[in-house]
């Protein structure tokens, strides 16, 4: 089991401590009443997604002995308009570069979207993916 405490901070600002010790600050931008002292829990969201998923690939990497020299993630997720405004679709593409077989990085990607990433799988959203490898486009969508 996982638990945490968040504490309202006063007008629309929230904190907490996670459970493995670090802190978030959450708020509301102006718009909505907020001070704009900390992301909001959607980004909050759309990065844990884009995180977990990186861990996993990294992991799973390593584990066919593959090390990308560089890796990095562009995410995009549409939300419904009509409350509570859940994430529709999420798309993340994959930037890795380095010596690194294009198969095994589909297998890594497939992997964690469909098996092993707790967050995305937590979500109600359509999860799609690409990817790149030293700046080449794959060439199907995941």
């Amino acid at each position: 089991m996982m638990n945490t405490t968040v504490n309202w901070t006063g007008n629309m600002g929230f904190s907490s401590e996670t459970a493995s010790g670090h802190n978030m600050m959450m708020d509301a931008g102006p718009d909505a009443g907020g001070e704009n002292a900390g992301a909001r829990p959607t980004e909050y969201l759309m990065n844990a997604v884009a995180g977990c998923t990186g861990i996993d690939i990294i992991s799973i990497l390593k584990k066919m002995r593959l090390e990308p020299t560089s890796f990095h993630m562009d995410v995009e997720g549409d939300r419904a308009e009509d409350h509570p405004k859940r994430f529709t679709t999420i798309h993340i593409h994959y930037a890795l570069e380095g010596d690194l077989p294009e198969d095994k990085v589909i297998r890594a990607i497939q992997l964690s979207k469909d098996k092993y990433c707790s967050v995305s799988n937590s979500l109600n959203a359509e999860i799609t993916a690409s990817y790149s490898i030293n700046g080449d486009q794959g060439e199907k969508e995941l």
